[in-house]
């Protein structure tokens, strides 16, 4: 039923040329009776049906012009009348608003003429029965076609509505995929970045340490060994993200309360930094925590890369009764380590971009008299 429903609406004109052609059948027995007159008049009357609906204002304009002419020519109605009922079911259905409104007026008063015309010497009854009659089921024509307009305006509505979801179901699904690249290039950069920072800086230190005093050579190769390792459970947790979408619950991702422990790490690779943390601690959202812990790794992973040897930093993490607010100053190079973002680097921007996740602000700059100083607001949820 579905596919016949299909053909059909697929070709309107051909199923309205063969009901032309049935209609001008029928009513062409019953008009040639009447004379060559009333059998041309019946043949003009149903040829335009084939044009009812991809040209309703014609088809109509041709049946009220042949109309006309039947009151002039055919002294007795026609079967083929029944054209006038059809075509302004078509033009209220599938016309303008304007044809559709005249056709109705044209009708009314062509039920008029037509009682008059057939019917005037029938006496006042006949006359207003007749009458009555061809304006009622104008009337009936007209509103069916009219309820078809509706309905057919409610089901083009419909599946535009349809076509508009899919859009933005496809839309959404193109910007989750692009956030989720995103996200995945902000936790590479974090991992990647830091840990080998830290290694290049034991791997500097130890060098020339271990010239001197072998176990400070031992101790840098053992914060490297903790490093990569490190690293390199933080790479599989992330790729297992992507191979299996929500990733591996057993490992936890870093949070605030692991900034301390970051701290000392980054401390071990041979950095003057202290951490301070003040205010009680309050719920977060694992994804603020990780994004507080991302925001202070990058800082302090940019401390070691540009501030310059014999640099020291200081990590604070305020507890507000609103939000969460992290600062990391060091006394390195600022200004000097203000340079231009390398293509793909994801550093401050990653830091800026986690917190607009979650509704908050990072600002970088250097400091007044010498250093630079990031400050990150997360706010806390009430």
């Amino acid at each position: 039923m579905d596919r016949a429903s299909a053909w059909l609406r697929d070709h309107v004109v051909l199923v309205d040329s063969v009901l032309a052609a049935i209609v001008a059948l029928l009513c062409l027995a019953q008009g040639g009776f009447y004379g060559v007159a009333a059998g041309l008049c019946s043949l003009a009357l149903t040829a335009p049906l084939a044009l009812r609906r991809v040209r309703p204002t014609l088809a109509g304009l041709l049946v009220a012009a042949v109309g006309l002419l039947q009151l002039r020519l055919v002294a007795t109605p026609l079967l083929a009348d029944v054209a006038v009922l059809l075509v302004l079911y078509a033009l209220a259905a599938y016309g303008p608003r304007w044809a559709s409104a005249g056709g109705l007026a044209l009708a009314l008063l062509g039920a008029g003429a037509v009682a008059l015309r057939y019917f005037g010497s029938e006496g006042l009854g006949v006359l207003a029965g007749v009458a009555l009659f061809a304006a009622v089921t104008s009337l009936a024509s007209w509103a069916l076609g009219s309820f078809q307009r509706v309905r057919r305006q409610y089901v083009d509505q419909l599946a535009e509505r349809a076509r508009l979801l899919e859009v933005e179901r496809d839309s959404e699904s193109r910007l989750a995929v692009t956030g989720e690249r995103q996200r995945i290039a902000r936790e590479m950069h974090d991992v990647v970045a830091h840990s080998l920072s830290v290694i290049i800086a034991q791997a500097d230190g130890g060098r020339y340490a271990a010239a001197a005093d072998p176990a400070l050579g031992v101790s840098a190769l053992e914060t490297i060994s903790a490093t990569g390792r490190q690293a390199l459970t933080d790479m599989r947790s992330l790729l297992g993200v992507l191979r299996e979408g929500p990733g591996d619950a057993r490992t936890p991702q870093p949070d605030v309360a692991r900034i301390p422990e970051l701290v000392r790490e980054v401390r071990a690779s041979g950095l003057d930094v202290a951490v301070e943390v003040e205010g009680a601690p309050r719920p977060l959202p694992p994804a603020v925590q990780l994004a507080a812990y991302r925001i202070v790794q990058e800082s302090l992973t940019n401390v070691l890369k540009h501030a310059g040897p014999a640099a020291s930093a200081r990590v604070l993490v305020r507890w507000d009764t609103d939000a969460l607010r992290l600062a990391v100053d060091d006394d390195g190079r600022g200004a000097a380590a203000l340079v231009a973002p390398s293509p793909g680097g994801q550093g401050l921007l990653g830091m800026s971009e986690r917190a607009r996740l979650h509704g908050g602000s990072v600002t970088a700059a250097p400091r007044p008299g010498g250093g630079f100083r990031v400050r990150a607001t997360l706010p806390v949820p009430r």
